[in-house]
């Protein structure tokens, strides 16, 4: 059966609450999220739809600073390679489960170089 690609705003929300269901789920990501860093989810995932319909549509509806943002909680608690790997292989499967296209596509490359930018700067 085909899937059908991320057209809306709507999309990538059901993408992110998915994908944040699945994390909270995942020992070692739910952990690092909820006991760590103390994530408001409440706040944290409508800024999630604005990075990733930004990311993805240019919305300009994104003015945070994610580099920022992780070096902070890696200060307070290091984050791992491994924990860069379960991020972006979670996010990876939750596009594929759900969606399948170009913007699909673009969305898990956008993926993949915000997190191997991240693990670069907080690693070297």
């Amino acid at each position: 059966m085909k899937k059908n690609d991320i057209s809306s705003r709507r999309d990538i929300e059901l993408l992110v609450d998915d994908f944040y269901n699945q994390v909270r789920k995942d020992a070692i990501l739910g952990s690092l999220f909820e006991n760590v860093y103390k994530i408001n989810w409440n706040t944290h995932i409508p800024v999630m739809y604005d990075f990733w319909e930004n990311v993805l549509f240019h919305t300009g509806n994104y003015a945070g600073n994610p580099m920022q943002v992780h070096l902070q909680l890696h200060l307070k608690h290091p984050l791992k390679s491994v924990d860069f790997s379960k991020w972006i292989n979670l996010f990876i499967e939750t596009v594929d489960l759900m969606y399948e296209g170009e913007q699909a596509e673009k969305l898990k490359q956008h993926a993949k170089s915000i997190a191997l930018v991240m693990h670069l700067k907080l690693f070297q």
